[in-house]
Formats: C-alpha cells, structure tokens, sequence
C-alpha cells in the first residue's frame, strides 16, 4: 500500500496530543457531597465509568483515520499494455525413429530438445508461437498462439510413433512455412529441427525453401545430434530393452543450404547444453518488434479508511449520549 498525498500524515502528531489530552481529562472526577467518604475507599470501577474513560479512544482513532484516509492510501497494480506486433514463429521438430538416440544423456534427443523448447517459449511472452510435427508426414500439433500454456501443453503430448518413421525435411518445412501464409507480422520465422536426412521424396527441401523465401520467411536449421555411431535404444523380446550402437547421419549441407536461402543461420547441437546455446543464440537474433508501455493503475482506499472513522465516531456519540452520558 502506498499513499497519493503522505505529507498530510504530519497531522497525525495533533491528533495523537489531542487524544492524549482528552485521555487525561477523563481521568478528572467528579465532585460528590457526601458525610463519610471512607465508606466508598477502595470501591471498584463500574463498567460503565471504565467505558467512559476510554471513549476519547473511539473518537481518536477515528480522527487518525480520518487524517490516513485524506493522506490518499492505495494499491498499485501495474499492467503491461504491448503496441505493435510481436515475432510469428513456428517450430518445425522432427519425431523420426531416430530422435531416440541416447547421445545427450541422461535423455534422448526428443527429450532434450523439448526441455530446451519449453524454455524458449517461457522467454518469448508477447510472441506468437506454433509447433509443427513431422517425420514420414508433417502435421500441425498447435497453430500460431500467444497462449503458451496450452501450446506447452501440446509440447508435453509429443513422442516418437505420433507418425509413420521417417524423415520428410521438405515436407515439415513446407507444413511450418504454410502456417505463416496469412501472417502480418514483421518478422516471420521458422525453426527447424532434426537429427537426419530428408528420405520421403514427397516435397524436395529447396522447394520448401524457395516457399520460405517467397513468403519472406526466415529459416533457422538445428542439426541435433552427433554424426557416426551413437547409443540407441533396442527393446528386445527375450532380454528386454538394451542399448546399442547405431549408425547416425545429418545432412549438415541440405540445412545449411536452406538456411542461406532464406536469410536464417545453421547450428550443430551434440548434447544439451550446446542446444541451450543455439536457441539463446537464436533468441538475440530475433529481437521482438514492438514497443511495451508500463501502466499503472490504483485501487483507492480512502472510502474504507472513511467509513470505519465515520463509525468509530458515530459509536462515540451514541455511547456518549445513553449508556455511559455523563449526569449534571
């Protein structure tokens, strides 16, 4: 809570003396005409006499309120109101059978790089963001969102088998650069990821890219994983699952040519932490395009602080009035 007006809160100081005041003279008895007095030494206090010396109270904290509420106490809260228009992108993420290579222990590269997604997503707030999925086909797991929570949620449900295996580069791409189609925003972009080389001759990948640089849509390509012999896992029917070793190619030059094409940038990821880096790398490159204004608006008190003063006084002068009036 803070306050509009704090200096009036000075006035607390006369209004605390003027209480103090008031409590003091409550304490001044009465004159009595009486024969013996010693009959009434040591005669406790009624409740009411008792109630009368603390009535200033009422009036006095009243006052105190009074002079808090002019103060002008408030909450602030503060929105963030977005002009203009974020980043669209899309996240092209291969699901082939490969993607369950053991290489960036402790869990594939599925696994991983949906880690180092959900990460990415956290740190992009005002843009909107789709997934596309794709291994012998592509299809579109979540369409152009600011709503990141459901998007995540749509991350979490992806696995490996969702589709037939297989590696349709062209056609994961293809299906991502078509969900920025209708996009007006400044800055379109595509991210690509795969462990492979594109083997479903469906739609050739610099088809796809020419797409790309038609709509005018930037492509960045990871390659994940490391290139030779990696640990995969194999379920076996008599000893169950065990590891071994698979022969792993990524075709480093198809994604480099489709990220010159469209202006965007090839990366190489052998294990997390450099996937961490390339998607912060990534996330400087793509600097969002819109101007953020910080507004502040309050919730005002003043009325709760006026109307306890009002009943705190009110008390007062009922009391003062019938039980506890004082007699001539």
């Amino acid at each position: 809570m803070e306050f509009a007006r704090p200096w009036l809160l000075l006035l607390e100081l006369p209004v605390v003396l003027l209480v103090w005041y008031r409590l003091k003279s409550a304490g001044i008895s009465a004159c009595l005409r009486h024969p013996d007095l010693g009959l009434m030494a040591g005669a406790p206090l009624s409740p009411r006499v008792r109630l009368l010396r603390l009535l200033p109270l009422l009036s006095g904290l009243g006052m105190v309120l009074v002079v808090v509420g002019a103060a002008g106490p408030r909450v602030s809260h503060h929105s963030e109101n977005v002009k203009g228009q974020g980043i669209d992108i899309v996240l092209a993420l291969d699901i082939s059978g490969s993607m369950r290579s053991l290489d960036f222990q402790p869990k594939d590269r599925l696994e991983s790089a949906k880690d180092v997604i959900r990460g990415f997503i956290a740190g992009r707030p005002h843009d909107r963001i789709g997934l596309v999925l794709f291994a012998a086909k592509a299809f579109t797991q979540c369409p152009l969102t600011l709503d990141h929570p459901v998007l995540t949620s749509f991350l979490d449900e992806v696995q490996v088998g969702l589709i037939d295996d297989g590696t349709a580069i062209g056609l994961g791409l293809a299906t991502a650069v078509s969900r920025l189609k209708h996009s007006r925003s400044p800055s379109k972009t595509v991210i690509l990821l795969t462990d492979g080389a594109n083997n479903v001759p469906t739609l050739e990948p610099e088809t796809a890219a020419d797409l790309a640089k038609s709509l005018d849509v930037r492509v960045y390509t990871v390659a994940v994983g490391k290139q030779g012999m990696v640990p995969f896992p194999v379920d076996d029917p008599i000893f169950g699952r065990r590891t071994q070793m698979v022969e792993s190619h990524v075709d480093l030059d198809l994604l480099r040519r489709i990220a010159d094409k469209t202006g965007g940038q090839m990366f190489q990821a052998t294990n997390t932490n450099m996937l961490k880096n390339i998607f912060a790398t990534i996330d400087k490159l793509e600097t969002a395009r819109y101007e953020t204004v910080v507004s502040t608006w309050y919730r005002q008190l003043e009325g709760w602080f006026a109307g306890f003063a009002l009943l705190l006084i009110l008390l007062d002068l009922l009391l003062g009035a019938t039980w506890v009036r004082k007699l001539p």
